[in-house]
């Protein structure tokens, strides 16, 4: 897919030799920003196709038209300035695609889909590749038909596959995965191992379709090669120990082969350590637990230790005074991380980007 100038991103071409350049450690002079506008027109008039009977989450699969007509109209109405890109994520059918093409069944939800887990005999288990599949095909299809008609406007994202023990989980069931860490490892560490293969069959497929002229990929950011986001929330509920056992070497592995990693890190604090030392984990978006209060400056010491150990950092920032905050307490560590806000208009965005150079 060849995208020089993007209609709906004037400027990209420059912003994202910016990208390259702060990705492979170059200093670009603040951090990397990702500022949003919403536009009151939109820049492209793109009719809106009218809602599926019973449609409850964006995620459907009941209609690749709808979802097609969703993916092209997602950009329209947003200005990008700094390092923002527009994409749209047409194939993404669940927050675990994986899943669905080896064998869950999605049960669609208001604003999700839920993995059906179907492994109840893990020694009949089967773990394979199934061309025929619905959801894959489902992904292939609205993928190709939405790169047709954003050519040259906006980028596709990757669907959000998500790999190792939260696949795993979800086709097996979390209650019944934590026991078989317990009784059943061997198991659990081959089944890994096959979703793992499985994950790369998918990934490649999925970046030679999606990728840039200069082989750049997006997942929830754009990099200049094989990017992906990767997680383990099922972690949660792990000894730091099971999880340098379980997954660490699967991270390790999956980050190697991937030049361009971002860790989900979902509420876990306690695999900072693990994370950290896997050498080719290029960039981590902390996630606080669910029902925290803490103001964000709770987490600093956590931000500290992170960029200390040579790892980037994606956020998300409220407003102007947070920016500042972060400039203040990080000065020019902050040229390490990748911050995502909204501006309120052009003249906002620039004042906020010159806000931060340092």
């Amino acid at each position: 897919m060849s995208t020089g100038e993007l209609l709906y991103r004037p400027g990209w071409e420059e912003a994202r030799a910016r990208l390259a350049a702060w990705w492979n450690g170059g200093d670009i002079g603040r951090p990397a920003m990702c500022v949003h506008v919403p536009r009151a027109k939109p820049v492209e008039d793109i009719p809106a196709l009218p809602q599926p009977q019973g449609w409850l989450t964006d995620y459907s699969t009941r209609s690749l038209d709808y979802r097609v007509n969703l993916a092209l109209r997602a950009c329209t109405r947003t200005d990008y300035y700094g390092e923002a890109v527009p994409f749209a994520s047409p194939g993404n059918l669940a927050p675990n695609c994986l899943a669905l093409y080896l064998g869950c069944k999605g049960v669609e939800m208001p604003d999700t889909v839920w993995c059906e887990p179907f492994i109840d005999d893990p020694d009949t288990a089967r773990f394979a590749h199934d061309p025929g599949n619905f959801y894959w095909n489902f992904t292939l299809e609205a993928i190709k038909r939405t790169q047709e008609q954003a050519r040259g406007k906006s980028l596709i994202e990757f669907p959000d596959l998500i790999e190792g023990l939260d696949t795993l989980a979800a086709m097996r069931g979390s209650d019944r995965l934590l026991v078989d860490l317990i009784e059943r490892p061997d198991w659990v560490r081959a089944s890994l191992r096959k979703i793992t293969d499985l994950y790369f069959r998918y990934y490649d497929v999925l970046y030679d379709l999606i990728r840039d002229d200069m082989g750049g990929s997006v997942m929830w950011a754009w990099a200049p090669g094989r990017m992906a986001k990767v997680q383990c929330d099922i972690s949660a509920m792990m000894s730091p120990g099971m999880f340098q056992d379980f997954m660490a070497p699967i991270f390790a592995e999956m980050t190697e082969r991937i030049s361009y990693s971002l860790y989900h890190w979902d509420g876990a604090a306690q695999h900072h350590d693990a994370l950290l030392a896997l050498p080719r984990l290029g960039m981590l978006a902390w996630n606080p637990p669910a029902g925290a209060t803490y103001a964000p400056d709770h987490w600093w010491p956590m931000y500290h230790k992170s960029l200390d150990a040579g790892k980037k950092l994606m956020l998300a920032v409220a407003n102007a005074d947070a920016l500042l905050a972060l400039k203040r307490e990080f000065g020019a560590k902050c040229k390490h991380m990748l911050i995502s806000c909204q501006a309120r208009s052009a003249e906002q965005a620039d004042q906020l980007l010159r806000m931060m150079e340092l």
